[in-house]
């Protein structure tokens, strides 16, 4: 029986949970990149920037829970296995998002 993209991605969840060294960089680098964010990105002037530093504060968090405990995230991770649609609807507004902040960053005309 051929894999299915659900059990591939529970195969790869499973197996990132596996080795700790891994674990540990992920956090790590989800933690460095939050606070690069956070203290380059002090800017609260409009709404895309409040959602850029809101993004770093978020990545922050997510690294600093994936260092102190990583088996909280991987039981959200198992949970999502299981909300599949879910996912994939946060997955769609994160790419609006992005698509608005690209639109904000380099198409629209600057207030004179």
């Amino acid at each position: 029986m051929p894999a299915t993209p659900e059990s591939k991605a529970r195969t790869r969840v499973s197996s990132f949970f596996e080795t700790p060294l891994i674990v540990w960089f992920a956090g790590a680098l989800l933690l460095f990149g939050g606070l690069l964010i956070i203290a380059f990105h002090q800017y609260w002037s409009s709404a895309a920037a409040i959602v850029i530093s809101l993004f770093g504060w978020f990545l922050a968090l997510r690294g600093a829970v994936l260092l102190a405990t990583p088996q909280l995230i991987q039981r959200g991770a198992a949970v999502s296995m299981r909300t599949q649609s879910l996912v994939q609807m946060g997955f769609g507004v994160a790419v609006l998002i992005g698509l608005w902040l690209t639109y904000v960053g380099w198409a629209a005309k600057p207030s004179p």
